[in-house]
């Protein structure tokens, strides 16, 4: 056991860092790049708690019986802070937090270790009061920041970071991974070709069969798109059956924020709402809302990937490439796809997909419209 072991197929990437924690090519400011669900922030966190840990994360009770290496891990290490947001981007207060807290010493004898995910989310404030920090740097302080590519970074910021680059698992490393997660093989070779090289997405598709259910019924959609009223229903279907499962992934979080809310305000033990509470109130209310949205998107934009998985694997089986499929098993479904098809038109489908994802991501616009306009554009042609 060690802090690595939750990074699949990241050999190289495992090595580097575990030479720079020996003192090898150490620096001060780190950026993590890799495709969705590689890895990236797991990697990151990994790495900053096999610098808090004395045995460099491989110590024989390392990570669960280890005090450095569990606290990093479980989120709750003093010297270790992470910036994850659930809104559509990351502010300049936020950062300026960060800043501050970069500015003071460690409190163990170790590193002060401050992470940034979705560092592409960064507003153009927020790089800049970012730059200041990085190039200035605490002796003992490590920036480390997580994005997609090194493009969705200013250059500015880029160029003083070390680069690591995470690449996508291969099905047969997230297979492995599952059945050592006690998955059996059968399953763990489906949700490892779902998922296309997303952990996260592999261990939903392994363990919960309401995400498996979801999955088939998207993936299906594609041979029913004969009509412009099934084309309408599916957009509907999908965009409601997104919202319903990002409200209840929300739902939980959002009523324990008010109870702690109403706790720090004593509104239960007092039986009256204080002036302050109304404005704070708000407030929480508007980043429920502001999260909400963005859980919405990111369930939707999953079920576009999906999508996107049957037409490519259409476009392989009509230009005979070698392999599986993706969606193995509604091979027969794929097969309508390519009858009724061609390799072209497949192609201008995929299109059509990433320019709604597009569409809502970028341009806010209503995820219904985005949806009824691409899933017009993938209606099988009659005739």
């Amino acid at each position: 056991m060690s802090v690595w072991d939750s990074l699949v197929g990241q050999r190289p990437t495992i090595t580097a860092l575990s030479r720079a924690v020996a003192g090898d090519g150490m620096t001060h400011a780190w950026l993590f790049t890799g495709p969705p669900g590689s890895g990236r922030s797991n990697a990151a966190i990994a790495f900053a708690a096999a610098l808090q840990c004395s045995d460099g994360g491989l110590g024989p009770g390392c990570p669960d019986a280890c005090h450095a290496c569990h606290t990093v891990l479980a989120g709750s290490h003093a010297d270790v802070a992470v910036i994850r947001t659930q809104k559509l981007s990351i502010g300049v207060d936020e950062v300026r937090d960060l800043v501050r807290r970069a500015s003071l010493s460690p409190m163990g004898d170790r590193w002060q270790v401050l992470i940034v995910e979705d560092a592409d989310r960064l507003t153009e404030q927020a790089c800049n009061a970012l730059l200041k920090a990085i190039e200035e740097p605490n002796g003992r302080t490590l920036w480390m920041l997580c994005a997609p590519t090194v493009e969705d970074v200013l250059p500015t910021i880029r160029s003083r970071c070390r680069l690591v680059t995470l690449s996508t698992p291969t099905t047969a490393e997230v297979a492995e991974f599952l059945v050592a997660k006690g998955v059996g093989p059968s399953l763990a070779t489906y949700a490892a070709r779902a998922s296309q090289g997303h952990i996260g997405r592999a261990r939903a598709l392994a363990f919960d069969e309401a995400v498996r259910t979801r999955r088939q019924e998207v993936v299906a959609l594609p041979a029913r798109l004969t009509n412009l009223g099934r084309c309408m229903d599916a957009a509907t279907r999908l965009a409601s059956t997104a919202k319903e499962e990002a409200d209840a992934i929300t739902a939980e979080l959002d009523a324990k924020e008010k109870a702690d809310l109403d706790a720090s305000y004593g509104v239960v033990e007092r039986g009256r709402r204080p002036r302050e509470y109304g404005p704070a109130l708000a407030a929480l209310e508007k980043a429920q809302r502001t999260r909400a949205k963005r859980r919405h998107l990111d369930v939707v934009d999953r079920g576009l990937t999906d999508l996107v998985s049957v037409y490519r694997d259409a476009i392989a089986v009509a230009t005979g490439a070698p392999g599986a499929l993706v969606n193995e098993e509604i091979r027969d479904q794929v097969q309508k796809l390519v009858d009724t098809s061609t390799p072209e038109l497949n192609l201008r489908r995929i299109g059509a997909i990433f320019a709604a994802r597009e569409q809502m991501l970028e341009f806010n616009v209503p995820v219904a419209l985005a949806l009824e306009s691409m899933m017009v554009s993938l209606k099988i042609p009659q005739g």
